[in-house]
């Protein structure tokens, strides 16, 4: 005997049958990178098939080439889509906050509390993204460039603001405090800890602004 779930009830006669609603297209297209995210971070995108996005989304294989035209478009997207929404996230949080050194804290917790809220995205972020020459270049050229002006503009302010040194280079700045930001999430994820990423984005900023050395005035000479 089937299990009752599959049992279809007869419908009562004089009543009308209700038809199942259709799933917005675009909630279709979410509910599908939301399963191509799952899928690849625990299958790996290589090991991963378009059916088994499909199959974790609920749909027909059919259905997910309606939306997106290889794995790859998939993985492309879950990019866009990701940092797309960062970006939005992090300027309008950013837009109230006049002191450069809080804006880059700011974008610290952002980063981290994003990923680790959802450790199937970070694995294809820290992992998944990262396994040919040609995604990361690609993504080196598109939305990451965006990324990294929201940090290189905040450090600017703060050269502008006496904050920051002069001599800094803007651009080499942010790309450091990303990569710092970026291995704090790839330890996490690594090592499966549950606390929240989040926590430590106060202290990778704090590194980054004043450094490891002791100053001069605390009694350690310069060399």
């Amino acid at each position: 005997m089937p299990p009752a779930a599959a049992v279809r009830p007869k419908p009562v006669r004089g009543t009308r049958v209700r038809a199942r609603a259709a799933v917005p297209r675009g909630d279709k297209r979410d509910a599908i990178l939301r399963a191509a995210i799952r899928t690849f971070a625990r299958s790996g995108f290589f090991g991963a098939q378009v059916a088994d996005v499909a199959r974790a989304a609920g749909v027909a294989a059919g259905t997910v080439y309606l939306y997106f035209r290889s794995k790859d478009d998939l993985l492309v997207s879950i990019f866009e889509q990701v940092m797309g929404e960062a970006i939005a996230e992090g300027r309008a949080a950013l837009a109230g906050i006049a002191d450069p050194l809080e804006r880059l804290r700011r974008i610290a917790h952002l980063h981290l509390d994003r990923l680790s809220r959802d450790r199937d995205l970070a694995v294809v972020f820290q992992v998944e993204l990262r396994q040919t020459t040609k995604f990361m270049e690609r993504f080196s050229n598109t939305l990451l460039r965006d990324y990294l002006g929201i940090l290189r503009d905040a450090i600017a302010d703060g050269q502008a603001a006496g904050v920051v040194r002069p001599g800094v280079n803007p651009t080499l700045a942010a790309k450091m405090l990303f990569g710092a930001l970026d291995e704090m999430a790839t330890n996490w994820m690594l090592s499966r800890r549950r606390a929240s990423l989040d926590g430590v984005a106060d202290a990778v900023v704090d590194v980054f602004v004043h450094g490891v050395g002791v100053p001069a005035a605390e009694g350690r000479p310069r060399p």
